[in-house]
């Protein structure tokens, strides 16, 4: 096991909270990037997002190296977490006292003793490793593994919508080409459903594939592909154990750049350019096999850590409702320190997940400073390894640490991005179940407009933590900060994607607007009330197919 280190000086805290300055020198009150100072004024609630900020710095301090799963950074950042919950009064929750310790596998490739090679007409064409594709080292690769490739489109098997990409295909022994994305005609989370790596592999090794070569589709990649590689030898991670094994016979995964994707449909009557024209437009694929095959040879060194979940609840009053939860989430890991962009390997995550966490603890000192009556309890979760595949929720939802079934319902927070004024709020699950009514109803009464998740082909549903509480039937949503479509402000979050999600840059030295932080807090905490008091539980609409995975049904 990975030795945890000792309690993260205080002084760091305090010298982060009595500045007066951020570290780019702006006033506490922040800037927002169009370059307006946003207000700071207190919102009704008394959030003015200074408090929420103060806490941001400590949690993407250097000092904690980016928070790596199972690292002495991230431990650092939950010691912070816990001190404050003591002082506040917050109960803890976890297995441990706040703490639920969780067992990992860490899988680390060894890119020297790895290799990729094409193999046409008995001829191997190597591949370099970084620039031409990489393997996903999440799961357990085999050592060797060759096997001719077909090429299935999406790569979906959808069968409430009549749609299945493998109809009619030949996949025994062979490894599945696919590009991410799906055809316009599948809701959103319908289709993010069947994208998750469980329902993918078991679809795919129902038909006898042994492995699945992903080409990202280039008009929704986040960040560019030099960025996407850049950290590919950095360690991956999976639950230990066989419950949480998903892809049993998954030999080999490799994921393609779409800048060398036509050395694939050489001699195919296709070319790649067709393809993700296509696929820009969410268009139905044709499938066909390739007449190539690909060579795999991966080392793999593996060793276990242990990392935590830190839980913490609020009794309610009422002395049947408070045997129920509203449950808060957000992710307290990183990325860690990696590879060095503009010389920076600290990859902080200021935003992400920083923001969320630093909402959740907000929370907790709004409650303590000004008690309201709550009928349900409220559990605060900060969840450890999203990043690594939201591995610390999915073993949370598998094994929560209060009495099963009493979940009633998660509000999920990552990567909300204050960073423009909060006219709109993004909510993913709006239509799902009554979680949405609610969230309509209490955004618009502070006077922000809602809207669903503009751009479903990205799967940012299941994205994140709200999706391991949803698998186990557990009303969920997540909101965040959102923009019209062709608007400056759509503008502004496309350019923070690009150059600063999952990289160094996502630190304190950038400009937030706390006037905008502060009227989401507010909203959260108007939900969570909301939520908490309402006599009848939040449920699932009828129509929602999300509704399968209640208790019950």
């Amino acid at each position: 096991m990975l030795k945890m280190f000792c309690w993260f000086a205080l002084s760091l805290a305090l010298g982060a909270s009595t500045s007066g300055q951020s570290p780019s020198g702006q006033s506490p009150s922040g800037q927002s990037p169009s370059g307006q100072a946003s207000s700071g004024q207190a919102s009704q609630a008394g959030f003015d997002g200074k408090s929420w900020w103060e806490d941001v710095k400590v949690l993407a301090d250097d000092k904690l190296e980016g928070r790596e799963t199972g690292s002495p950074g991230l431990h650092r950042a939950q010691e912070y977490v816990v001190d404050q919950l003591k002082s506040l009064g917050v109960k803890p929750a976890g297995s441990k006292g706040y703490y639920q310790p969780i067992p990992f596998v860490v899988r680390e490739i060894s890119e020297k003793d790895s290799s990729l090679a094409l193999v046409r007409d008995g001829k191997a064409v190597p591949l370099t490793l970084g620039e031409e594709a990489y393997f996903n080292s999440r799961l357990k690769l085999a050592p060797e593994c060759e096997a001719p490739l077909v090429f299935i489109g999406y790569g979906l098997n959808i069968p409430e919508k009549n749609y299945n990409d493998l109809d009619g295909l030949e996949l025994k022994g062979k490894i599945a080409v696919i590009v991410s994305g799906s055809p316009l005609s599948i809701p959103g989370a319908l289709a993010s459903h069947y994208q998750t790596v469980a329902e993918r592999w078991k679809t795919l090794q129902a038909a006898g594939a042994v492995g699945v070569v992903t080409i990202p589709n280039p008009a929704f990649m986040d960040v560019p592909w030099s960025r996407i590689s850049l950290n590919r030898t950095h360690p991956s991670m999976d639950l230990k154990g066989e419950e949480f094994n998903e892809t049993e016979g998954e030999r080999t995964s490799i994921v393609f750049n779409p800048a060398h994707a036509e050395m694939l449909f050489a001699g195919t009557g296709h070319s790649f350019e067709e393809i993700a024209a296509l696929a820009k437009e969410r268009k139905p694929l044709p499938r066909f096999s390739l007449p190539l095959a690909i060579r795999a040879k991966t080392k793999l060194v593996e060793h276990e850590v242990e990392s935590d979940n830190v839980v913490a609840k609020l009794e309610g009053s009422d002395p049947t409702l408070n045997r129920q939860y509203v449950v808060l989430t957000a992710h307290l890991d990183h990325i860690g320190i990696g590879a060095p962009i503009d010389g920076d390997r600290i990859y902080n995550g200021a935003m992400d997940n920083g923001s969320g966490s630093a909402l959740l603890l907000d929370l907790a000192r709004s409650f303590h400073k000004s008690p309201v009556p709550l009928k349900r309890s409220i559990l605060f979760v900060w969840v450890t390894a999203e990043e690594k595949g939201l591995l610390g929720s999915k073993y949370f939802a598998a094994h929560p640490t209060v009495e099963a079934g009493s979940l009633a319902a998660d509000i999920n927070t990552d990567m909300f991005l204050p960073i423009v004024p909060l006219k709109i709020l993004t909510i993913y699950g709006l239509n799902e179940s009554s979680l949405g009514d609610d969230a309509r109803t209490t955004a618009e009464s502070l006077g922000v407009r809602i809207q669903d998740d503009p751009e479903p082909v990205r799967n940012l549903f299941i994205r994140s933590d709200q999706y391991n509480f949803i698998r186990h039937g557990v009303p969920s949503l997540a909101m965040k900060v959102g923009a019209d479509p062709g608007t400056p402000e759509q503008a502004i979050f496309k350019e923070w994607l690009t150059k600063r999600y999952h990289a160094p840059s996502d630190d304190v030295d950038q400009p937030v607007d706390l006037a905008s932080a502060a009227k989401f807090e507010e909203i959260v905490r108007a939900l969570t009330m909301t939520i908490a008091n309402e006599a009848v539980r939040p449920a699932w609409k009828a129509d929602s197919f999300f509704r399968r995975y209640a208790q019950g049904n």
